[in-house]
């Protein structure tokens, strides 16, 4: 059989399926996870900051035009993660922080690496993975790590894992997850559940950049509307002044498509973020724990209103720009019937004009029959001089005889000539 030709992209699109592998941590274990917002113009200058950590260490580099790492860092495994519009990196170790949640690891991304970054840090936390036989004591810890008020815990897949957090910023500015494992729980598994956690908080966090986005634009859109139902409220008055109307109605317009292009992306990306967090929650497979809200819970009560918010917010955008154009369209209606009405005016006025252009031109061919019979009798009485001499008669008879002959010769040839050019 002869070799079949593959595609360019067959592999590399194959190997994306399974570029992210997730980690393997066995309880007691930590991580340290850290989401920086990237505003570089390209990707390479992420690639040179992970580069700059990992020679701290002494680490091998990533290949070329990577966007995905694991490997060894002194005693701890980094995971790093390139996305679209941010890149993560998670320190995984082994055991458990004394004092728990002791920001330590973080320690491991240096001072002036962080001040160095290519972006913004999005988010951050502290993840501690413990060992449980049983559910004994996991209530009382949490409620000394986390605020009891937003505290959402669960069972995950079967009552292999409790997972808990309260989605709150610590004193060291950090996030604070809990992670409770049943001692026959396989470490692939554990680290699954880690790395759905991380992605949920980024996730989430990313998502709600759409609210801060949507009550930015909260008082321009209203200021927009109250100004869009002035100006549809004069549309009846007579008083209107069509042109300086369409003109501010042009601003309104210009100024909603600005807004349109100036959100889409980030609503669009919300909506994204939004769809990947709920996914992430609903493959845990939460069962309540203890009568405590789950993480769905939380997120159906805190996060869901925040992501109705940016969908009311673009939804009234696009009613707002549906309202301007039915606007411009019933205006430039108006301004035509107004235009036909004035170009009726104006065909009326033209046509008294060539009505009186007609007469006059009529009454000037009567003056000049008139005149050309004149001096055709003037020309006829010279020809006619003979016959005064021979004859005897008068020169007043001879005009009275020849004028009313020239007079109709010369009203048929203008007749004939005005009948050739119609």
């Amino acid at each position: 059989m002869p070799p079949i030709k593959d595609h360019p992209l067959r592999y590399p699109m194959s190997n994306e399926l399974h570029a992210r592998p997730f980690p393997t941590l066995n309880a007691p274990a930590r991580a340290a996870y850290l989401a920086l917002a990237s505003d570089a113009p390209d990707k390479a200058a992420e690639r040179a900051h992970l580069i700059a950590l990992l020679d701290r260490y002494g680490a091998p580099h990533p290949q070329p035009d990577a966007t995905h790492y694991s490997g060894q860092i002194g005693k701890n495994m980094l995971k790093w993660e390139s996305h679209s519009e941010f890149v993560t990196y998670t320190i995984f170790g082994d055991g458990n922080a004394i004092p728990p949640f002791e920001a330590s690891t973080f320690a491991m991304f240096p001072e002036d690496w962080l001040s160095n970054a290519p972006g913004t840090r999005i988010t951050s936390a502290l993840i501690r993975i413990e060992q449980s036989d049983g559910d004994d004591g996991i209530i009382d810890k949490t409620q000394d790590w986390f605020v009891p008020e937003s505290l959402a815990i669960s069972r995950v897949l079967e009552d292999e894992l409790i997972i808990a957090s309260d989605f709150r910023i610590d004193p060291a500015g950090h996030m604070r997850m809990a992670v409770f494992a049943r001692p026959d729980t396989g470490g692939r598994r554990i680290g699954r559940v880690v790395q759905r956690l991380c992605e949920i908080e980024t996730y989430k966090a990313m998502a709600m950049l759409g609210l801060a986005t949507s009550r930015d634009m909260g008082r321009e859109l209203s200021q927009l509307d109250t100004q869009l139902s002035a100006l549809v409220s004069q549309l009846n008055s007579e008083e209107l002044n069509s042109d300086e109307t369409l003109g501010q109605l042009l601003r309104i317009s210009a100024a909603l498509e600005n807004a349109v292009a100036q959100s889409a992306y980030r609503f669009g990306a919300t909506r994204a973020y939004e769809a990947i967090v709920n996914q992430r929650i609903f493959i845990l497979r939460e069962d309540r724990f203890k009568g405590r809200q789950t993480f769905g819970e939380f997120m159906m009560r805190r996060f869901d209103p925040a992501m109705r918010t940016v969908e009311s917010t673009q939804t009234r955008l696009q009613s707002l720009t549906n309202r301007a154009a039915r606007a411009s369209d019933l205006l430039r209606t108006r301004v035509d019937v107004e235009r036909s009405a004035q170009n009726q005016d104006l065909l009326t006025s033209m046509d008294q004009r060539a009505d009186l252009q007609l007469r006059l031109q009529q009454t000037v061919e009567g003056l000049s029959v008139v005149a050309i019979t004149y001096y055709a009798v003037n020309l006829a009485l010279y020809l006619l001089g003979p016959v005064e001499k021979i004859y005897g008669v008068s020169k007043v008879y001879l005009a009275a005889g020849v004028t009313p002959l020239v007079l109709l010769l010369v009203w048929w040839m203008v007749r004939r000539i005005r009948s050739k050019f119609h």
